[in-house]
């Protein structure tokens, strides 16, 4: 008898102590899930933090570099006495835009300090069908959505067609509308590439544009640079494609210089 009350005792108390190791494992399990969901919390917070920070100096960052481009530009520029030069104005139509909110609002463009290359991305159409959308803009709602143009488009036989005169804003290039030209380049296929005929007629546009606004090789811009747009695709994608097209300009320029003879 006295040996059922030892173990009935005995089997009470490691009954108890499951009970309490039990009631341990539980409370510290809590404790646990507590913890992560702070370690969690702080995790999102420093993440979030560090996104904002990094957007931050990222302005400051595009900032600086644009300022010091300006500079760069004007130091440049200031080398060259642009009354020695004289490129020819290139064959174009002017099929103006209707003044309308969307894509002619006829703001005054009263400072150029760049050219802003772009591309259609409108594979194997030609330089009036664009025009003929940004003219379709004119009969949509007021919307930032609608708000689409170019001072010039590009075709791909190379005609020149001008939408905007050169003394209103395009809404084509964002921050950039204030104080650039835009060209629109039509492209015969996806990759985004220009037909030889649409690159010989933006070299010579873009250097006359140059000529005419006393601007620099640096001055011509992509898309891309202003917002990070792949635009123009191909030449975003092509770094050296790029900067051949700036030397072919900046060479068209340079070769305009008049005889001293």
């Amino acid at each position: 008898m006295a040996d059922c009350r030892y173990l009935a005792g005995l089997s009470y108390m490691y009954v108890n102590s499951g009970i309490n190791k039990m009631e341990e494992f539980c409370t510290m399990k809590r404790l646990t899930k507590t913890k992560k969901r702070k370690l969690k919390r702080a995790a999102i917070l420093l993440s979030a933090s560090f996104i904002i920070a990094l957007v931050f100096f990222s302005i400051i960052i595009k900032v600086i570099t644009d300022k010091k481009q300006a500079a760069g530009n004007i130091k440049e520029a200031a080398g060259l006495d642009y009354s020695l030069y004289n490129v020819k104005h290139p064959s174009s139509r002017k099929m103006f835009l209707t003044e309308n909110v969307n894509s002619r609002p006829g703001i005054k463009l009263n400072i150029v300090n760049g050219i802003v290359i772009h591309y259609t991305a409108n594979p194997g159409t030609d330089a009036e069908a664009n025009r003929n959308y940004f003219e379709s803009r004119k009969d949509e709602p007021d919307e930032n959505s609608n708000k689409v143009s170019s001072h010039y488009i590009i075709g791909l036989d190379g005609t020149i067609i001008q939408c905007i005169p050169l003394n209103e804003i395009a809404y084509a290039s964002n921050s950039r509308n204030a104080d650039t030209i835009s060209i629109e380049c039509c492209h015969p296929d996806e990759t985004g590439q220009f037909s030889d005929d649409t690159y010989n007629s933006l070299v010579h546009l873009t250097a006359w544009l140059c000529a005419k606004f006393e601007l620099t090789r640096n001055s011509v811009i992509r898309h891309y640079d202003v917002t990070g747009k792949m635009c123009p695709l191909y030449y975003v994608d092509n770094s050296k494609a790029w900067d051949k097209l700036k030397d072919d300009i900046w060479n068209y320029f340079l070769n305009s210089k008049k005889s001293t003879k």
